[in-house]
């Protein structure tokens, strides 16, 4: 469907409604009785899981699945593989400072790479209702998963523009798969850029954001949107994050969800961040319901906030601790259409 993104967010902050928009695909797969390893490996099985959801739930917008593995796997990464488990990197590509100049920028032909376009094109063309939104990784986060996470916390001391060279390399695969989604019809992208949460504000934005940054200026515009997510962000690196100028901002449940709000431009959106784990996972559908109000209620003075999971619902989360949240912020709205 085509949206004017610009439009959306300034009609979702006018709105005393508040929008709902959990990073959430796993409960999908359940919905179609397929598989975590047939979702992320077959495009026409990820969408289905995508648009089973949007049938169901009224989400402000639909989303992919949140796998910081794809863009690895294009460049070579070995990766670990379970019938109903999230895949995972295993061990790392590159060794030492020699390897990052010879490593090479993958096609979009490589890995599972097309199967997650052709997820994007589908879903963007038969959920008709609201914006679909694809996903991606960052280029920290794909520095860390190539070099290793501890590595690289260390080449970015001992060898910053080793570093640089091959947070270069990333950004321009990540790039490149940023337009396709675009051209295949996604309405935006969900960067997950979770690594940088380990960085100071200062680090954050010399390794991550100015990366960021170079993608949201090429890709962003008003018909799509660069929702950047960083679920390791405590609270220290909120500011370098905007810095970026993504239209929105995506937080795990590490931080004070207020607090990193009042660090967000007010005219885009703030999205988060109840944990996706304890609650959506582990909790009670009435702990579900509990957490979800208070959530509600401690973000009542900000127009721009859009409640959402603070990371994506894992595999196995209950139906009905989704619809328990759902519900509840149906209820918080029809309170406040009274008032």
């Amino acid at each position: 469907m085509k949206t004017n993104m610009t439009e959306w967010a300034a009609r979702l902050i006018a709105d005393r409604r508040v929008a709902a928009v959990p990073i959430m695909t796993h409960p999908g797969i359940e919905l179609t009785g397929r598989t975590v390893l047939e979702a992320v490996s077959d495009g026409r099985v990820h969408a289905d899981a995508v648009k089973a959801l949007a049938d169901k739930y009224p989400s402000a917008a639909a989303t992919v699945i949140m796998d910081l593995t794809v863009e690895a796997e294009a460049f070579g990464a070995d990766i670990a593989f379970e019938r109903d488990e999230v895949p995972a990197v295993r061990g790392h590509l590159l060794s030492g400072v020699e390897d990052i100049d010879l490593l090479e920028v993958p096609s979009l032909r490589r890995g599972r790479v097309p199967q997650y376009i052709k997820a994007s094109m589908l879903a963007a063309r038969e959920i008709t209702d609201r914006p679909v939104l694809a996903g991606c990784i960052g280029p920290f986060s794909l520095a860390g998963r190539l070099y290793d996470m501890s590595e690289i916390m260390m080449l970015i001391i001992e060898h910053p523009d080793a570093a640089r060279r091959l947070l270069t390399k990333c950004t321009d695969f990540i790039l490149k798969y940023c337009l396709a989604l675009k051209a295949a019809g996604a309405n935006g992208v969900v960067m997950a850029e979770p690594a940088a949460g380990l960085l100071s504000d200062d680090d954050c934005r010399e390794f991550s954001s100015v990366f960021v940054k170079r993608i949201v200026d090429a890709v962003q515009d008003d018909w799509f949107t660069v929702v950047l997510h960083n679920c390791g962000n405590t609270g220290q690196c909120t500011h370098a994050m905007a810095y970026t100028g993504a239209a929105a901002y995506h937080f795990g449940n590490k931080c004070d969800m207020a607090q990193v709000t009042r660090d967000v431009p007010p005219t885009a959106l703030s999205m988060g961040n109840l944990d996706p784990v304890s609650l959506f996972k582990e909790a009670t559908p009435d702990d579900m319901r509990r957490a979800t109000r208070d959530l509600l209620e401690r973000m009542a003075d900000f127009p721009n906030f859009v409640i959402s999971s603070g990371c994506d619902t894992p595999p196995h989360s209950p139906m009905a601790n989704v619809e328990a949240f759902f519900e509840e912020v149906e209820r918080w709205n029809e309170e406040k259409r009274k008032q």
